[in-house]
């Protein structure tokens, strides 16, 4: 991996476009959004949950592997030098006791309850899908210009502290005979979800129908194409509900920041 403060000399005008669409109140995915840079789930907790929440990212790295981690109450990061991590995603969750009860495109007013949250931002698997394309697989919801569909497993993740909860994946649906590619593509990303958790037989990982994920939507699968399963860095919402957390936000499911870091900096 590439040392973050070597890349000040990398351009990233198509990142900061982005990024001031969404603070200018565009919402879109970002799914195939500035290609070459590496895209971030997020998180932002009080104080008091973050301990807990970073022995939980320690303890589960396939699924919340962190990129940075902000000071108490600061809202910027390095991997996006003059970024505003309130405005700048397309789309926020906000939580309270464990239960969504807003999506917003304009975090600030929820920022402001609490002086000393903690914002967490994790690999985002979106930032291996620019390579797999240029290998030559089709990227599904990039095509049918949809959200990436993403499912609640039955794969308990290691508790820590107060927190708790089952793994969420991503899926894609692969050509059978380009799914050993796209698992060493992936693989050569660890800092972003990596290769995949499962192939195929979504009933073993507990997802009972694919045209139902909790997260995103549905895409259409093949004749010759398996169903291939990534570790999502929704996984902490799921950790969020099933812990009832106080007060928490996060990003929309499919809704990254979008990071200055090219996607070359986390190839193992």
């Amino acid at each position: 991996m590439i040392a973050i403060e070597n890349l000040c000399h990398v351009d990233a005008e198509a990142a900061r476009a982005a990024r001031e669409r969404y603070r200018g109140g565009s919402v879109e995915p970002t799914s195939g959004v500035a290609p070459g840079f590496t895209q971030a789930n997020m998180i932002v907790l009080p104080r008091d949950w973050a301990l807990d929440f970073m022995l939980y990212a320690q303890r589960n790295p396939k699924a919340c592997p962190v990129l940075d981690v902000s000071d108490p109450g600061a809202h910027s990061t390095l991997l996006a030098p003059g970024a505003d991590l309130r405005t700048d995603l397309p789309l926020y969750r906000i939580w309270r006791d464990g239960k969504l009860v807003e999506e917003t495109a304009d975090a600030t007013a929820a920022w402001a309850e609490q002086a000393d949250l903690v914002s967490f931002l994790i690999g985002c698997s979106f930032t291996f899908e620019t390579p797999m394309i240029e290998a030559g697989i089709e990227i599904r919801h990039i095509t049918d210009k949809c959200n990436v569909p993403m499912y609640l497993t039955s794969m308990p993740c290691r508790p820590a502290g107060r927190l708790h909860g089952n793994m969420v994946v991503s899926m894609r649906p692969i050509p059978a005979s380009r799914v050993a590619d796209a698992a060493t593509i992936s693989g050569r990303f660890p800092a972003v979800h990596g290769a995949p958790v499962h192939v195929g037989a979504p009933q073993e990982i507990g997802i009972k129908d694919l045209s139902r994920p909790e997260f995103g939507d549905p895409v259409r699968i093949e004749r010759g194409e398996v169903p291939v399963f990534w570790a999502c860095g929704v996984t902490p919402q799921a950790a969020v509900m099933a812990s009832r957390v106080p007060f928490a936000i996060t990003h929309a499911p499919g809704h990254m920041f979008i990071t200055d870091i090219p996607d070359f900096a986390y190839h193992a």
